[in-house]
């Protein structure tokens, strides 16, 4: 029985652990600032619905407006649909779509802004997937690092049960 406890408990943190949103801090350690190139920055992350952006700067300073793209291109705030000024600002990515952020009071011609495309999660696999990716690999190996965190999940699972003795799989 107590066995069991532990063994639910290690798969809901594990579940949990997994599920996570990411906090994708603009500029990283350069933070939100003038001559920083954030569409190099935005190129080499992945955002998905559920995701975080952050923004970490000078409050006395700089803003953060969520514009349209005729608002980013011409670096304008008119018609901004968010506008945060706390200096660190956490803004949920809720839906599935391209985001555009520029910097207010001039900023954005100094290069502060930048945009960002928002994935939907990617859907789980179902088990006429899971079937056909065993057939497809030579070992069981090649399907737990093929399909990444599913499979990770999935030999923790397993080796949890075992360990416990639980008989759950």
């Amino acid at each position: 029985m107590v066995s069991r406890l532990i063994f639910f408990c290690f798969c809901i943190l594990f579940s949990a652990i997994a599920t996570t949103a990411t906090d994708h801090i603009v500029g990283a350690n350069k933070g939100w600032n003038p001559g920083i190139n954030y569409t190099h920055w935005a190129n080499n992350h992945t955002f998905y619905v559920g995701d975080l952006i952050s923004f970490r700067y000078q409050k006395t300073q700089y803003n953060v407006f969520e514009v349209n793209q005729t608002g980013y291109d011409n670096c304008t705030t008119e018609g901004a649909v968010g506008n945060w000024t706390s200096g660190k600002d956490f803004i949920p990515l809720n839906k599935a779509k391209r985001y555009y952020f520029i910097g207010g009071n001039g900023q954005c011609f100094n290069g502060m802004k930048v945009t960002i495309l928002v994935h939907p999660l990617p859907t789980p696999p179902t088990s006429a997937t899971m079937a056909a990716d065993v057939k497809s690999s030579d070992s069981a190996a090649s399907l737990v690092f093929h399909k990444g965190l599913v499979g990770l999940r999935a030999l923790v699972l397993a080796v949890a049960s075992i360990w416990f003795g639980s008989g759950w799989i």
